[in-house]
């Protein structure tokens, strides 16, 4: 049996990708996993390509589930976009980072949606190469 944390964390992408296709958007890629990082949910929200990160909590005790993107987590996101990108031949297109916030608490549940929370320019160290769009 999988462990409770990891239940609640699909529970919480799962929630988070029916919330994005109630508001319009379209799940392309889930669990895009690569030795740089891994970006939860990878949705189109008219023509942008959307790398959205998913934070699940049971409870607020460790506080708010998008409080815990820092910037080593926001670095990684970015390296696997970029990943993803050179993958699928989609530099050209224009891209955004999100962050979708679920809230498990006794009788309720709370999803938030952040868009744009990552200026790429956070997301990478001195070391990425200048011929890259970010």
């Amino acid at each position: 049996m999988a462990a409770r944390h990891l239940i609640t964390g699909q529970a919480g992408e799962e929630l988070a990708a029916a919330f994005l296709i109630e508001k319009g958007m379209k799940v392309v890629a889930r669990n895009f996993r690569c030795t740089s990082g891994e970006i939860d949910l990878i949705c189109e929200d008219r023509g942008t390509l959307v790398f959205v990160e998913v934070k699940t909590r049971s409870r607020s005790v460790r506080g708010e589930p998008g409080e815990a993107v820092g910037k080593s987590k926001k670095t990684r996101m970015v390296r696997a976009a970029a990943l993803y990108l050179s993958r699928n031949r989609a530099w050209s297109r224009p891209c955004r980072f999100d962050l979708v916030s679920v809230l498990f608490l006794v009788g309720e549940t709370a999803v938030e949606h952040w868009e744009d929370i990552i200026d790429v320019r956070d997301g990478l160290d001195s070391g990425h190469a200048p011929w890259q769009p970010w």
